[in-house]
């Protein structure tokens, strides 16, 4: 019982020592988490730019996704501990970020793809990195423009965003042949009532490391029916295609078991054509994560962040952003489905997170090792991420009640959710907006719901005491 109670006690305080035992499952959940999302990003990036699997650069790729591993946990460590300025010294998780897609996609393009447009994109993001790294400073003046409406709709904005991810997830991942089949279902399923169970049915370890627990369960399971059904199907067209759930354990035979990361893998170009795009972006991500760390600070700590946390927080976006493009990585920022998982757990423990940063460190270094990871079907990360996800948007209401629900904040939170979030996720309607509008909005609902949030929060005038 004694172990319980010493992690109760330490879990849920961020610089609290605990046992190296009982941090380690703590912390490999949130890899586990965010590991797919990690690496996603420059595998879309990668295929824009013809430096695909089956391109003369396959190589390179591997190598790409090596060091996306390596930096994100290096990054992370920096945000735990702090360097300086650098660093908010928060629970937060840093990863390849997602939102900078449609602007490197749009780069692809403009300059024909090949490696010397995904070395403009570097360059674009070491300017970039550093732009928003001097954002931060100036963070502190600038906080009167985020008061917890503005702040809880972002969060509520990034939930909401993550949701659909998760469920496509639940269903097999988009773009699987075999999406929404029944195994994939059962799949899910079977993981978030094991982590529903866990988390709520036992104390201490096992409720805490419930999504580790969960996600191992939903591996035995995949393992399970591997046995027992055919692995192929056939499409409507005849051909025949692999299960999602299937585990591929060649993938993790063939990878090696070290690797030496390389610096800066592809020549850095510096081309206005990419720079100012991204630059813009840098913006919008500053936004993002000072809607992140409120939310984990919210939904893990129970306050509201200080100045000093934010803009650690968002200079150490900045500063890894940079140092990401240095070893040919995109932007790292704060990763949401951490929070989600912080907000349902409530394990904010700073050592607990850095053995987590650990192991990813270890899987760039170790390729056996992220390639066991990386086999996970995505049925078994959407059962857990379902519920993940969920806990932001509470998260999120949380910090809107934070302040009394007077009518011009419930017209702050309705307008921006409604027309904002509204029109970044059905981003068609900004079909015959200028290219620059589409980037910067149509990605997702947080962007615009966050603008729309901070302006009328300049706007409308205060209630009358």
């Amino acid at each position: 019982m004694s172990n319980t109670k010493e992690l109760s006690k330490a879990a849920y305080e961020f610089e609290a020592k605990m046992p190296l035992a009982q941090a380690l499952p703590l912390g490999l959940q949130h890899v586990l988490a965010m590991f797919v999302g990690n690496l996603t990003p420059l595998l879309i990036i990668t295929g824009a730019c013809g430096m695909g699997g089956g391109s003369e650069f396959a190589g390179l790729q591997v190598s790409l996704l090596q060091n996306a591993m390596l930096v994100a946990g290096i990054v992370t460590l920096v945000q735990l501990y702090a360097i300086g300025p650098v660093g908010g010294r928060v629970p937060i998780i840093m990863g390849t970020s997602s939102g900078f897609i449609g602007v490197f996609n749009s780069v692809a393009a403009t300059m024909g793809g090949g490696v010397l447009a995904y070395g403009a994109m570097m360059g674009a993001s070491i300017i970039g990195g550093l732009f928003e790294g001097v954002l931060g400073f100036f963070l502190k003046p600038l906080r009167k423009f985020f008061p917890s409406v503005v702040t809880g709709t972002v969060v509520l904005s990034i939930g909401l965003s993550l949701i659909s991810v998760g469920i496509s997830s639940f269903g097999g991942g988009n773009g699987a042949s075999d999406f929404g089949s029944v195994e994939n279902l059962v799949l899910a399923l079977f993981v978030l009532i094991v982590i529903l169970a866990l988390k709520h049915g036992t104390k201490g370890m096992a409720s805490s490391s419930s999504i580790l627990l969960g996600i191992m369960a939903g591996y035995a399971a995949a393992f399970i029916m591997g046995l027992v059904l055919p692995h192929t199907g056939m499409t409507a067209d005849g051909a025949e295609y692999t299960k999602s759930w299937v585990l591929n354990w060649d993938k993790v035979a063939q990878a090696g078991w070290f690797a030496v990361p390389s610096i800066v893998p592809v020549k850095i170009v510096f081309d206005l054509r990419a720079i100012l795009p991204v630059m813009i972006m840098f913006i919008v991500t500053a936004v993002e994560t000072v809607g992140d760390i409120s939310g984990v600070m919210e939904g893990g700590i129970g306050r509201e962040a200080t100045d000093k946390e934010l803009a650690g927080g968002v200079i150490c976006d900045g500063v890894g952003s940079s140092f990401a493009a240095l070893f040919g990585v995109l932007p790292n920022t704060s990763f949401s489905q951490n929070v989600g998982l912080v907000a349902m757990t409530k394990v904010v423990n700073r050592f607990a997170l850095a053995t987590g940063a650990v192991f990813l460190i270890l899987c760039g270094l170790i390729p056996k090792l992220g390639a066991l990871v990386s086999i996970m079907p995505q049925a078994v990360l959407g059962g857990a991420a379902v519920m993940m996800f969920s806990s932001i948007v509470v998260s999120g209401i949380q910090l809107i009640m934070k302040g009394p629900m007077t009518p011009r904040n419930l017209t702050i939170v309705s307008v921006a959710l409604g027309v904002g979030y509204g029109m970044g996720a059905n981003s068609g309607i900004l079909a015959n907006t200028p290219e620059f509008v589409r980037l910067i909005f149509g990605g997702s609902g947080i962007v615009p719901a966050a603008v729309v949030a901070i302006l009328l929060n300049i706007l409308l005038p205060r209630d009358s005491n």
